[in-house]
């Protein structure tokens, strides 16, 4: 079921791409950038793996056709389009979208799965305490990208390796995350869960190393990403535990993401040799 909604995301975003440049703008389509895979891989990472094709398509047409194209392709997108694509099905499908196949259960077609309650689910509704192991390893259900916290991690330390991203974002999320959280479960252990179940659980880590830091989204300057990325994970907490949906972080970056062009003129790179 990964394989095909990947697949199929890929492949959607690519030819939406193609053909809004090539016979809606009338101009040289620019796949070559690779820009339509990533946001493909990305949207796919924010799916359940039993979502039906027809509804991935139509994901990813509204990722590359309103959260990209709209505002004139790459480098010039306010919001990011993966996430956006995600929002528009999360509020069209509900159900689909929140119905997750069982890890480890592999069914004769992935639409048939057997599905479950994510650890997100059972904190928010049941107040049922949640064991680290299974989310760190990649045996709870939920999205694609959001399995295992393990497997994010590694792909956290390759991006700092090669210098793709830097620390300030997803750190300043994921320490704003543990911060707050401590706080309230010191405060309130009983409707609170335990902070580190926060931090590994959800779309917390997916969101805070390939999702906010997207270079078009994102503030230019580190300071400018150190308040964007503890404002993130202040709002991401906040939805969790105030409101009615039990996952915060699509909704946390997209808000941000409006913000950062405030932040780049209000806090901007110091100019080399000026005062």
């Amino acid at each position: 079921g990964a394989l095909v909604v990947t697949l199929v995301s890929v492949a959607s975003c690519v030819i939406f791409e193609y053909l809004i440049q090539k016979y809606l703008f009338k101009r040289e389509p620019t796949i070559a950038d690779g820009s339509a895979i990533l946001t493909g891989v990305l949207l796919a990472f924010n799916l359940p793996s039993n979502l039906p094709a027809w509804i991935v398509i139509l994901g990813a047409l509204f990722a590359i056709g309103v959260g990209k194209m709209s505002f004139g392709g790459l480098g010039n997108n306010i919001f990011n389009p993966a996430l956006v694509g995600r929002v528009f099905l999360l509020i069209s499908f509900p159900a689909q979208m929140t119905t997750w196949p069982v890890a480890g259960v592999f069914p004769l077609t992935y639409t048939d799965a057997q599905t479950g309650a994510t650890t997100l689910s059972l904190i928010h509704f049941t107040k049922d305490i949640a064991g680290l192991g299974p989310s760190a390893i990649g045996l709870t259900g939920g999205s694609l990208g959001e399995m295992s916290e393990v497997a994010l991690l590694l792909g956290f330390a390759y991006l700092l390796y090669r210098r793709i991203i830097t620390w300030h974002i997803p750190v300043a999320i994921i320490g704003t995350v543990a911060v707050f959280t401590t706080i309230m479960y010191l405060f309130n252990p009983t409707e609170v869960n335990n902070p580190l179940i926060h931090l590994t659980s959800g779309g917390l880590m997916l969101g805070a190393v390939f999702m906010a830091t997207d270079y078009v989204t994102s503030p230019m300057s580190q300071r400018g990403q150190l308040l964007y990325g503890a404002l993130i994970g202040l709002l991401t907490i906040l939805i969790r535990l105030f409101g009615s949906y039990p996952e915060g972080m699509s909704f946390a970056i997209l808000i941000m993401n409006g913000f950062t062009p405030l932040i780049n003129i209000y806090i901007r790179p110091r100019h080399f040799g000026g005062r």
